[in-house]
């Protein structure tokens, strides 16, 4: 079972980063479907909205993560946690997979290469935000800290 920081002491930072990049993809996504309103849901156009491609669907998909994201940078218990490593993890997992199609008729979310290297990073940043921002009880992060600086108990040097 993994060992998460608990109470770590730039949970605060953490949490404003996490917030930070809700808000860049909600402005983004909101952007985005004024641009490209009209268009298809798919379409594959030259539509940009604060300097990456985009089209309706993606623009959608954005307005929704951006308050996702900024409703679990809001919280004070682990929803946001849960959430950063869960976003974290769909932007990589979004950004290799499209990075794997942005030349093919699979691009339905227009992505461009610019695109994919902002979700991987997004991605690295959420992914790091949920693994320090764990909130529990003094006595859990107690047990944490000792846990991770002393050595496994019933290891004996004879």
């Amino acid at each position: 079972m993994p060992h998460f920081p608990v109470n770590h002491p730039a949970r605060p930072l953490y949490r404003a980063l996490s917030g930070l990049i809700g808000l860049y993809i909600l402005v983004f996504g909101v952007y985005g479907v004024v641009q490209t309103w009209g268009d298809g849901l798919f379409d594959r156009g030259p539509n940009y909205a604060l300097g990456l491609r985009t089209n309706l669907a993606f623009a959608l998909v954005s307005v929704v993560f951006g308050i996702v994201l900024m409703i679990g940078a809001s919280r004070r218990g682990n929803l946001g946690h849960y959430m950063n490593l869960t976003a974290g993890a769909v932007f990589l997992i979004t950004g290799i997979l499209m990075m794997s199609v942005l030349q093919t008729s699979a691009n339905f979310l227009n992505f461009s290469m610019s695109t994919v290297l902002v979700s991987l990073l997004f991605g690295l940043i959420l992914l790091a935000t949920g693994l320090y921002d764990k909130v529990g009880s003094e006595e859990h992060a107690e047990e944490e800290r000792r846990r991770r600086n002393h050595p496994v108990s019933g290891v004996s040097s004879h």
